[in-house]
């Protein structure tokens, strides 16, 4: 159980009813002075039980959530029981023979019942203010993950920013390349047209001077 106090509450509001059961059936058989000892006596461990169930109802607040409801629960069957043992009590009265006592049975049992009502009222609107304190601190737990997600969302926000910023400063480095790289295909044609240039003018060189050292052994060797 939730709570050693409460079980020992539960103990001894078990042995007082146990003892009230016994009284309605001794009420049938006795009168007079007898029957009234009888009433004190049902007044009173009545009221012990009364004060038994208070206590095992302020046991509440200091009881963990999940038992509460079981505690609840056997609180008013405990609270039940006890209103129909006074019923069935009352119900021995034999008329006229208590006097005075039948008056004080009649007054204590309606104030009894009228305890009884209101306890019950009062176990309802602690069962009512448990559930609105279960209910306060769900809303709290979904409020405090709906700012943690919020949260969340912010720094991967912020992070795609970030990823987004070293992206274009990739695309442009590309776009800087692809300038680059163009410019330098321009300086290599340039260069590949140079050089053939210089090759051909190379080759129009040595055929000149070819014909000329040609012109030349032609005039002193062949020509007379």
């Amino acid at each position: 159980m939730s709570s050693e106090e409460f079980e020992k509450l539960h103990e001894i509001y078990k042995s007082l009813y146990e003892e009230l059961k016994l009284m309605p059936e001794k009420a049938v058989k006795c009168y007079g002075e007898e029957k009234k000892r009888l009433v004190r006596a049902f007044d009173e461990r009545q009221g012990e039980a009364e004060e038994v169930l208070q206590g095992m109802e302020q046991e509440l607040h200091s009881a963990p959530s999940s038992f509460r409801n079981g505690m609840v629960t056997k609180i008013r069957l405990h609270r039940r029981d006890l209103g129909k043992l006074q019923r069935e009590f009352k119900s021995t009265d034999p008329g006229p023979r208590l006097g005075e006592g039948v008056g004080h049975l009649g007054i204590y049992s309606s104030q009894n019942e009228h305890s009884t009502h209101v306890q019950s009222q009062r176990t309802l609107l602690l069962q009512g203010t448990d559930s609105l304190n279960n209910a306060t601190q769900s809303i709290e737990r979904s409020q405090r993950i709906a700012a943690e997600t919020d949260q969340i969302g912010s720094d991967i926000i912020e992070e795609l920013g970030e990823q987004r910023e070293q992206l274009d400063r990739t695309r442009n480095r590309l776009v800087h390349t692809g300038e680059n790289l163009s410019k330098s295909r321009k300086v290599l044609r340039a260069m590949s047209r140079r050089l053939m240039t210089n090759k051909l003018l190379l080759a129009v060189i040595i055929i000149m001077e070819l014909a000329i050292l040609g012109a030349v052994i032609y005039l002193k060797f062949f020509r007379k």
